[in-house]
This record gives C-alpha cells, structure tokens and sequence, in this order.
C-alpha cells in the first residue's frame, strides 16, 4: 500500500501549530482488493537528516497495533514553540507486511506562550481622525502604511513571520508580498480570540540592508459590518502585531517586531471597505514604500496598544486565496462609454485592471449579478453595498490595478471612465475562496443536473470566505447559523471542510448566549444572539456532523458543553409538556413558497432532532448517563410532537411538504402515523402538480424523506423539473449559482423584492446531500467511512451517472449506467475500509461481478437478499457489477 496525503491537525504542513499533542493522519493507497492495515509506525524528529536515517528523536511510535489513519495523538518528548517538526509513517498490512515510508512531510509549532510576542500592536490612528464623511455621511478612512527598515549582519539560516491584526492587513518583505493569502486574519469576535499566522520568508529576505512594509485596512474589525448601516463594531482603530524572526546561519536570532521605532502615513488607497470597495489613486502612490530605499523621513510615529483583550490563537483553519482566474465571456455598450463585461458564471473576488492613460483618468467597475432590461447592471439587490472600486491612474505606461481589501459577489462588471475601447485582455476575473482542498465530483447523463452541481460548487465557494457567509455581495455577508447547518454536509461532500468548521464552530461557541441559546449569526454582529429553531440548531448538527464525516471526536469534546447547555436551554422553555412556549422567536421555513409550516411545528421538530443528536454525541464521548437521560428526552419528544401536531388521519397541522419531511427524515412518527404521513406527503406534491413547496427549512430533508419512503421516483421528478418553482427553473433563466429565492427573477415579475433577493445563496444547494447519498448512494455507515454504504437509487430518467468522494479515508467512487437490457455500476472503495453494497437484483444469479457470476470463494465476504435487494459485503478495491433487466 502506499501511504499519501500526510496531515497535521488536518493541515497540510501547517507552520503555527499550538497543540501540544497534534492530531496526525494520512491516506492509503492500492490497486489491490482487501487490503488493510493492522499497525502503523510514526517518527517524528527534530530535522530531516534525522528523519532520513530513520530515526524519531521527538517521537518513535515503534510499531502499534491499529488500523487507524484518521487523528492519531503525538505522544513524543515535549513539544515547545518555534519547533519544527519533521515526521513519516509506514503501515504493515492484513499479511504482515511493511509498506515503504511514506514520503516526509513537516509541521511547525506556534507561539506557544505569552511571554514568546515580544512586538506590540501599532497603528495609526491620524486617518481615523481626519476622515471626512462624504454626501451621504459614510465615514471611510484609508489605510495606513507601516515600515521599517533593518540590516542582517550575516547569512541567513531561516525566517519565519508571524502576524495578526485588528483589522486586515498585508505584509510587503523588500517590496514583495509575503504571503498570497487574503484578509488575514479573518473575522472573529476580537475581543474573545485573534488568529495570527506564520509563514516561511527566508527567501524574500537578504543579508545587508531589508525592509519590511505593512498595509493596515479596517476590514471586519472597523469597516461595514452586515445590513445595520454600522460599523467600529469592534473598535475604531486598527491594530497590528507582526513579529519577524531570522535565525542566522551562526545561529543568531534576530526579532524585527512592530514596536515605537516603526514609521506610519497614508497612501494611494482613498478608502478600502468589504461593502464599499477599494478607492486608489495612483498618482498618490509611494515608490519603492516597501523596500530599504525608501525615505521615511516625512513619515510619522505610530500609535501603539500596551494590550488588547482577544487571546492570541494559531488560525486553525486555511486562508483565503485565490482559486481561478475568469476571462470575460463576452462585452457589451449598453450606452455610449460604459461597458458590461460577462463574466460566465457568478463568483465572489474581485477584478484585474489593466489600462494605458493619462494621468488622473479615472475608471470605475461597479459588480453585479444581473442585467437590467437596458444591458446595464442591476444593482439594487445589492441594497447599501456600494460594490465600486475606482482607479486613477498615474499616466506612467501600462498599469495594473487589483485590490486588496476588498471582494465583491457578480457576474457582470460595469466599467465606466475607461479611455478607448475596452477588450477582453483588459479586465480580468478573481476568484477567491477559502483554501479548503476539493473533495467530490458529480456528473450524469442530464445537462441540467451537471449545471445544477457546477452552481452549487460555485455558490459554496462564493459563500466561504473565512466563514460561512449567506451571501457574498450585498451588504450582509454574515455567518447565518440556519443556512450553515442546513448545508454542511453538503459541504463536506464538495470540499474538506473540517478545519474551516472547526474554526467557525469555535465562532459559535464564543457567540452562544451564557442561558444556552445559539444566535442568528457567528460572529455575532448585527443580527441577534437569539438565533430560533432550525438555526440555533447549527450548534448541535453543525458539530456531529464534522464527527461523523471526519471521525472527529476532538470537535465533539470541544463542543459537547455548549450543545448540552443548549439543548437544557431548549427543555427550560418548552416546559414540562414539552411544546413551544407562549412567544418565541422562530424565523420558520424561510422563503417557502405559499406553503407556511407552523412555527411551533419546527420548533418541537428541531428540539426533538437536536436532543436525539446530544444523546449519540454523549454516547461516543463515553457519558452513558447523559446519552441515556437525552435518550429517553428524545422519545417524549416525539410522544409530544405526535400528541401536539398530528391527527387521527397523520395529518400534520400546517398540511406543508416541510412539516411532513421533518417528521419523516428524523423518525417522529409511530406507525401508522408514519404510513399516512408519507401518503399525505405525496398527495401535497401531486396536488402541486409535482411540485415542491418547501424554504430553507424543508428543502434539504424534502428528497431524502420521499427516498425514505420509497418514492425516489418522485425526488427525481422534483430533483429535474424545468418549470417553477425548481432548480431547472433558475437555471433556464440563466443561473450560474444557487438563488436565494425560488422566485428570484420571474418571466411575469421580473427580479423580486429588493430588501431580499440574492443570486449567490447555497440554502438550497443542499439538494446535493441528495444527489451524493441517493443517485451516488454513498454515505458512511459507521466511524467516518471506515465502513461505507453503496446504495444507488437508479433513476429511470439518468442514462448514466458518476459521484467520486476524496473521502477521510481515501477516494470513494461510484459510477453506473444503463440501456433496456443491463445496468452496470462500478464501485471503488479505498484501502482499510470495507462496504456494505445494495444492488437492485431479486436474486444473486443476476448479478455479475468483472463478467463473471458471484461464486464462494471470490472477494465478496457476505451475500444477502433484503427487500428485493442483493446485499453484498465487500473490501477494498474496484467492482464491476452488470445486472441484467428483466
């Protein structure tokens, strides 16, 4: 077997680690069948050329009986800050033989303690003090531009650079960037945490004269925050810490950290706000600000902060970079001098600039998501977003201007000040998201469908800049609790999420009411701190999911106060029946379509689901007591839903998709309530003309539910229809991403209320756990796909399909096809993990596996007939399955 894809605390070679006792894993790889490992090997060591010999001075395993790949504790000598760890790993398998070592990989430890900053956060506070509001009284100050010059005596060794802000900010090493990350260091509540970074810059450095340069924004610290119109929702000026550390070839260290002896002003860049835009002049620009060249005697001293109150943490999470360029599909003159460029597809990030003028020409590109009827951009969506940047040139040549503290949400571009006539070499697309690695394809014989998964992975990455957004370009931008726990596991079938959630769960966390309550949002501004059923959930679902894609029971220890407290939050307000309070807040199934679920349904719905969650998460983290006393909550729970909510016939009260799918997917119904729910469900879509109905609430269950009940027919029906309200629909009027409204855009009405209407919103992306779990057919069966399940719904309307998953234990495949005479479905399933396979056969003499009839003594361990199934259980490895159709 080979060993690939080595990890720490589900990184890829981090550089600022602060757990004492890491988490490492890695992936397993083999054309063979049935291939495990039964125990592994780790040495960790304190250089390469100790690692080369085979040696682990920091850690020497020695052989251990397992086969665990996935979060495997570091149980060597003390680790201690700055460490660089080098580490490799080899496995024996079910024979008894040893792999290869894998190829090194390599972590470093963070500062680890207080006492290791010896910078201090600096400033300058002179722009903050001398803005000007414009015409409508929006106050933005530009940023600042930090530097200091210094000298290395001697040949370098090493450089690492440690950094954070209150506020964003970029470091320029003698001249270049240092890193290709965006917005660092992300938003969090800064008054509770802070997330620095460290990064390897030994090769921008130079023995002699240096120079080290900063550009300070206000980012989600000062700038515009959400839809209130606000912003200093944290503080009104913007710090930064930055700590460079040179270690010598003589084995010297010198430390240039920000301190009093830095120099401070402002520069080309007018203003730079999320919401607003970037404004930059280049004709203000400062040449060579960055490099030792640079005359600094005009500059002025810095403001400084003795302390701030956030504790400083390691980011556990990968940065925001960029992830495609786009080149303009197309460009229009709507009007004589302003022009619209098509990008093809909707994306968040920003635009490259490139022009030739004279100086003080100034060129505007305004962003959108749709066209008027005139061809010009609409813009009202986008409600308080100003979504403008705006460059004046410095008429030297060629210029090129991008931004940096800015990223707006479209698809169109609207330029206007541009001198000539405008071509497709001229602006360019920037599309950013959060690094997080790709995990999954979908693709099958329908165009629609594979248009509706190229939307939903664009959305997602739209929506994931640092945290989990609801939309990227109007003035909101926020972690909206509902929406999150809604998708996440769609996510985590798109990309590996784990350590983006891990941090924003950390967000929630710090957000949660001290009665127990999740809020509306995380971080939490603007919105409020009562977040109601379905979105306060996300504190229950949004972990144990992360634990059962990702086998991580670190997150569940993390969390598990938080979710108990919540859920005895949930039991204090019910009451001793039970049911909802007489007032409470619930946002109810937003943006269904004439379909309004009772709230009070949704709240016991949501109770009962978060109470089941709590008693298995007890139950894995060894708290039998607590998983019993949730246990027993959970079955009055659905008693009460039951008694509450449902009539002699199993009509649910409210007779809405969304009532009926909840109670389905998450078993609150005895039968035979449940038979008849299930009917009244398929009477509701049949009298929509099978249609459905549901909002953010109810559409992810909706599929499942029907699949659940045996009508998969019908999921597919709704899953590819064409007309409103679907997903074809959208998609037929030109959607490049997921809608946050069934009715967004409408031939009769044209767009929809502005107040709410976004074009880039994943809620309803969520039908791809549908598509993974039931068109693929894979889900995990138990321990973070250790054991996976195989059972596609073969759809009589797909010719052929294929879902692929880069799974925590390695690369899941599923691909099947079909005429009138055979199906065909291959399956490949990684090393160390079994599989339980249904296939739609009423006996095994159907089936063929590689053209050959199923015999004992081949590589299928069990066979089964369930339901008018063949049940297979099988090893690792590739399967070619053909049943012939009778």
């Amino acid at each position: 077997m080979n060993i690939t894809d080595l990890r720490c605390e589900y990184l890829a070679e981090p550089t600022a680690v602060e757990n004492l006792t890491p988490h490492l894993s890695w992936l397993l790889e083999s054309p063979r069948r049935n291939q495990r490992q039964v125990a592994y090997q780790i040495l960790v060591a304190s250089s390469s050329q100790i690692l080369a010999q085979h040696k682990g001075d920091l850690w020497n395993s020695g052989k251990v009986k397992s086969g665990e790949t996935v979060g495997i504790s570091f149980n060597g000598s003390p680790l201690q800050s700055r460490m660089q760890c080098y580490w490799k790993v080899r496995i024996w398998d079910q024979d008894g033989t040893a792999s290869d070592w894998s190829k090194p990989s390599e972590w470093r430890m963070g500062l680890l303690n207080p006492s290791d900053w010896k910078a201090i956060w600096i400033g300058f506070d002179h722009p903050r003090k001398s803005a000007i509001a414009d015409k409508k009284g929006v106050l933005l100050p530009p940023p600042c531009y930090l530097q200091r010059h210094f000298k290395i005596p001697k040949p370098i060794a090493r450089a690492t650079l440690y950094g954070t802000a209150l506020g964003n900010y970029e470091t320029f090493l003698n001249g270049k960037r240092a890193a290709s990350d965006y917005f660092n260091p992300g938003w969090t509540d800064y008054q509770k945490r802070i997330y620095y970074r460290g990064y390897d810059v030994t090769d921008l450095l130079q023995e002699g004269e240096n120079a080290v340069g900063i550009i300070l924004a206000e980012g989600w610290y000062a700038g515009y925050v959400g839809y209130a119109k606000e912003r200093e929702h944290y503080g009104r000026y913007p710090r930064v810490l930055l700590q460079l550390e040179i270690v010598l070839e003589s084995g010297e260290t010198l430390f240039i950290c920000t301190d009093r002896n830095w120099r401070a002003t402002t520069g080309p860049m007018k203003f730079a706000d999320f919401l607003k835009g970037e404004y930059y002049d280049a004709r203000k620009e400062i040449p060579l600000w960055a490099q030792p060249t640079a005359d600094l005697s005009n500059w002025a001293t810095v403001n400084t902060s003795k302390a701030v109150k956030g504790k400083l943490q390691s980011a556990p999470h990968p940065p925001v970079r960029v992830f495609k360029t786009h080149r303009p599909k197309s460009i229009t003159e709507p009007r004589p001098g302003i022009y619209v460029l098509d990008m093809g597809t909707n994306f968040a990030g920003f635009a490259r600039l490139k022009v030739t003028a004279a100086a003080g020409t100034k060129i505007r590109l305004r962003f959108g998501e749709r066209l008027q009827k005139d061809g010009t951009i609409y813009t009202r969506n986008l409600r308080h977003a100003k979504a403008t940047d705006t460059y004046i040139c410095k008429g030297a040549g060629e210029e090129v201007f991008e931004p940096l503290f800015t990223f707006h949400g479209f698809q169109y571009i609207q330029v206007t000040g541009y001198p000539g006539e405008l071509t497709k070499g001229d602006i360019v697309g920037i599309e950013l998201s959060t690094a997080v690695p790709v995990a999954g394809d979908f693709r099958c014989s329908n165009a629609m469908l594979n248009k509706l998964y190229a939307n939903i992975l664009q959305t997602q990455r739209a929506n994931f800049i640092d945290i989990p957004t609801d939309c990227p370009q109007r003035d909101e931008r926020m972690g909206w609790t509902g929406d999150a726990q809604i998708y996440i596991r769609t996510a985590a079938y798109n990309n590996d999420v784990q350590a983006f959630f891990r941090k924003w769960l950390q967000d929630l966390l710090d957000a949660q009411r001290s009665d127990g309550q999740f809020p509306m949002v995380a971080p939490l501004k603007v919105a409020g701190g009562d977040g109601g059923p379905a979105w306060a959930d996300a504190g229950v679902i949004c972990p144990y999911t992360i634990y059962e894609i990702y086998g991580d029971r670190r997150i569940l220890e993390i969390c598990y106060p938080g979710m108990k407290r919540f859920v005895e939050f949930c039991r204090k307000r019910a009451g001793k029946d039970l049911l909802p309070p007489a007032e409470f807040h619930c946002f109810g199934d937003w943006l269904n379509i004439k379909a309004e679920t009772p709230k009070p349904v949704i709240f016991s719905a949501y109770f009962a689901i978060s109470t089941h969650l709590l008693s298995k998460t007890a139950e894995v983290l060894g708290k039998q007591t607590d998983a019993d006393r949730f246990g027993k909550l959970f079955q009055r729970l659905r008693t009460a839903f039951q008694r509450a909510y449902v009539d002699d016939s199993g009509r649910i009260s409210g007779d809405t998709q969304t009532a009926y799918a909840l109670a389905l997917q998450y078993d609150l119904l005895d039968e035979p309530f449940a038979e008849m729910a299930a009917a009244h469900l398929v009477e509701n879509i049949k009298d929509r003309n099978w249609h459905l109905s549901t909002g953010f609430v109810g559409t992810r269950d909706l599929l499942p539910a029907l699949s659940k009940i045996g009508r998969a027919d019908i999921a597919y029906r709704l899953l590819q229809n064409e007309t409103f309200p679907s997903w074809g629909f959208s998609i037929k009027h030109g959607a490049a991403s997921i809608w946050e409204r069934w009715d967004g855009w409408t031939p009769e009405r044209g767009f929809q209320a502005v107040i709410m209407n976004s074009f880039s919103h994943y809620a309803f992306g969520a039908v791809y756990q549908w598509m993974f779990e039931n068109i693929g057919g894979i889900r995990t069966k138990a321990d973070a796909f250790r054991e996976i399940e195989i059972a596609p719904e073969i759809g009589e309307t797909l010719k052929h399909a294929k879902i692929a998953y880069h799974s925590i234990r390695g690369f899941i495949q599923v691909r099947w096809r079909q005429n009138k005479q055979l199906l065909q479905i291959d399956i490949q399933i990684p090393p160390n993990t079994t599989a339980v396979v249904h296939l739609p056969a009423a006996s095994l003499s159907e089936i063929k596996e590689s053209g050959n009839p199923l015999k004992p003594g081949d590589d299928i361990h069990r066979r089964q007939i369930i339901k008018n199934k063949v049940v297979l259980h099988i090893g690792s490895g590739e399967y070619k399955f053909s049943i012939e159709k009778k």
